[in-house]
């Protein structure tokens, strides 16, 4: 058994390490190696689903610690899903159909049922995948990702009613039970804010994820996953939940790596199992188009619309679930499961190829489009104005708080603050702070900004390396000549900023080691008492 963790463990590293050297997301390898392991007759892992499953578990249950309810509730995101799906159904079918009429192997013969309940397969797109991709952008918050999310747990809802109502067994009656998580949520808020931040609190993250979130909503014949997704939501208004996420992140990436390479162990493709796959494969973009039409309609801009919809453009491991639903009713051959198998790896490869693209590739689309009616767009989506604002300073987390604290109160320039994050504006706003909503990863937020004229240093303080990185180029592609400042976690990440002309690369760790010794050391610099006309640079532009 040692051994053949080995081969696992080698094969997954190796590829995933070459992906990442061909410059494509890692994930990608992670799906080659389980063709690989496949190709190569290894023995199976029976581990290897539980972990996947872990994976899938945590991601759900993180989700729903970051996800506000009321986002469901905006019909940019239940009136796109429902239309979607219907459109996508339909459409999908009519395509399958017209194939199987022209004599393609495992399409011909299939009932129009068989074709419909494939299309419906095909109708979701991965929670996990797109979830992925927002977190290593650092995007999850932006409106896009919000959207995109929220359509995801929608087609979740719909995955969990298909699988009730096609099982044939419905839920418990003592389904009724899980009423009483609302309350046992309030009483297990008050145990979690007295565990400190350790690993007592991850260790609670789990166990809500998996106890009263997995294994009761199993318990009463419901999908476990979906459990750990509400329990999430009904802990996120806990002041620690953001915190409790990113204590769950590294465990949930590495447990994820189970789910990819489990998607390439379901069976290894034949000539005409690859050539329903590629068919499938060609209607992403359809799926990507119908998308942009539906959320440009309801007044996003293009920009928000397409980066929803290439974030959207992929298959789902629901489709897995219902095509084995089939299988299991009859209505499919049990071939389908590595049909379905191979068109879901094959589209996370496309999707990740595409979103690999960057930002700027979206607003050159979005570009070529006819103009839209600023007044018209919804209001989250009208360029926000930065007034007379000497200093921007992007992502009002604890570091953009504190420097925009630190630039107002200390260096007396004129600054506005910059995020997405609709509630944390609403209260930095009741403290008298000047913040508006934007995307910094949004070039034409860029351009009113360089049409303001007053703006002449940009400091890029959000928390993800990916969104600061494309927040530059965007900032480059809009003809920005200020001066530039970017915090970073990591050495390697200061040596990006400063390879790619930042002028100001702060490591925030070192940043607090410099203030820890200044206040230990004491006198009034410590305090903040040098002279007023001192640059704002010569206190945080080290490079560390």
């Amino acid at each position: 058994m040692t051994e053949v963790i080995a081969v696992y463990l080698v094969v997954t590293f190796g590829l995933g390490g070459l992906a990442m050297a061909l410059r494509l997301p890692p994930l990608v390898g992670f799906l080659a190696a389980g063709f690989v392991l496949n190709a190569m007759d290894v023995e199976e892992l029976p581990q290897l689903e539980v972990l996947a499953d872990l994976g899938v578990t945590l991601l759900l249950f993180a989700i729903g610690l970051k996800l506000n309810v009321r986002i469901l509730l905006r019909r940019e995101v239940w009136l796109t899903t429902s239309v979607h799906m219907i459109i996508s159904v339909v459409l999908g079918a009519i395509v399958l159909w017209l194939a199987a009429v022209a004599g393609m192997a495992m399409l011909a013969g299939q009932s129009v049922q068989t074709i419909a309940l494939l299309a419906f397969a095909l109708s979701f797109s991965s929670t996990v995948f797109v979830v992925k991709i927002l977190e290593e952008r650092g995007e999850s918050h932006s409106l896009y990702g919000r959207i995109a999310i929220g359509i995801l747990v929608m087609q979740d809802i719909v995955a969990v009613v298909f699988l009730t109502v096609s099982g044939g067994h419905p839920p418990s009656p003592w389904a009724l039970t899980l009423v009483a998580l609302w309350p046992l949520t309030r009483v297990l808020r008050q145990i979690w804010g007295r565990l400190g931040h350790g690993e007592m609190q991850s260790l609670f993250g789990i166990v809500m994820a998996l106890v009263p979130g997995y294994a009761w909503f199993t318990a009463v014949g419901l999908k476990g996953d979906l459990g750990a997704l509400i329990v999430g939501v009904l802990l996120a208004s806990h002041p620690a939940s953001s915190e409790l996420a990113r204590s769950l992140f590294h465990l949930k990436e590495l447990l994820l790596v189970a789910f990819f390479v489990s998607i390439g162990l379901t069976g290894l493709p034949d000539l005409p199992t690859i050539a329903v796959a590629v068919l499938m494969v060609l209607l992403l973009p359809l799926k990507a188009a119908w998308y942009v039409a539906l959320l440009s309609f309801l007044k996003l801009r293009y920009r928000t619309a397409i980066l929803a919809g290439l974030g959207l453009m992929n298959y789902s491991e629901f489709g897995l679930i219902v095509v084995s639903v089939g299988v299991t009713s009859g209505l499919l051959a049990e071939a389908w499961l590595v049909e379905m198998s191979i068109a879901v790896a094959l589209s996370f490869v496309v999707s990740a190829l595409v979103n690999g693209r960057g930002h700027l590739m979206v607003e050159k689309i979005a570009a070529r489009l006819p103009a839209q009616d600023e007044q018209t767009l919804h209001p989250e989506e009208r360029p926000g104005d930065a007034g007379d604002a000497e200093v921007v300073v992007i992502g009002m987390g604890r570091v953009g708080f504190a420097a925009y604290q630190r630039l107002t109160d200390h260096y007396g320039l004129r600054v506005v603050g910059v995020d997405y994050d609709g509630p944390r504006i609403g209260r930095l706003k009741d403290q008298g702070l000047r913040v508006i909503e934007g995307d910094a990863t949004d070039l034409d937020f860029w351009n009113q900004l360089r049409r303001s004229g007053s703006v002449s240093i940009a400091v890029l303080a959000m928390p993800r390396h990916g969104a600061n990185v494309t927040a530059l180029e965007c900032l480059r592609e809009s003809g920005f000549s200020g001066k530039v400042a970017s915090v970073a976690r990591y050495d390697d990440e200061v040596q990006w900023a400063k390879d790619h002309g930042v002028g100001i690369a702060f490591n925030v760790y070192a940043g607090a080691g410099l203030e820890l010794a200044d206040q230990v050391a004491g006198g009034d610099t410590a305090h903040g008492d040098e002279p007023p006309d001192q640059p704002p640079t010569e206190r945080t532009g080290g490079n560390s």
